[in-house]
């Protein structure tokens, strides 16, 4: 870590694709991703369908998410912003976020997504 605000995350010749199908494998953390699919969000403002986590949970979800190269946790000002690695993830394997984003939301696994950004927890964060 650099100045103990940094998080590792990995190159994108470095993801692998065991650890992103592990990742997107639970349902709370596919649903974290499906609403990043719209968008960056605030780690607050992000949430899992299943309801309220306990914050270590939610906190040992985006470190699944990141350490796998699926999204980006970085910090602004006071926050942390996720964003997906759709281009990252598109360029190393071809169609598969979209094949499993497609699934999980098929599956009512993003209901949250499936809202639209007006319904979206921190719609307003400006990109």
């Amino acid at each position: 870590m650099v100045g103990g605000t940094d998080l590792q995350h990995p190159a994108r010749d470095a993801i692998d694709l065991g650890d992103v199908l592990f990742a997107l494998s639970a349902p709370d953390r596919l649903s974290i991703v499906l609403q990043l699919q719209q968008g960056p969000l605030t780690a607050a403002r992000c949430t899992a369908d299943g309801g309220p986590v306990p914050k270590s949970t939610k906190s040992h979800m985006l470190k699944v998410l990141r350490e796998s190269g699926v999204i980006r946790n970085e910090p602004q000002g006071r926050n942390r912003v996720l964003t997906l690695r759709r281009a990252d993830l598109d360029a190393r394997f071809p169609g598969l976020l979209d094949a499993v984003l497609a699934a999980g939301a098929d599956a009512g696994g993003g209901a949250a997504a499936a809202t639209g950004a007006a319904g979206r927890p921190g719609a307003n964060l400006d990109r």
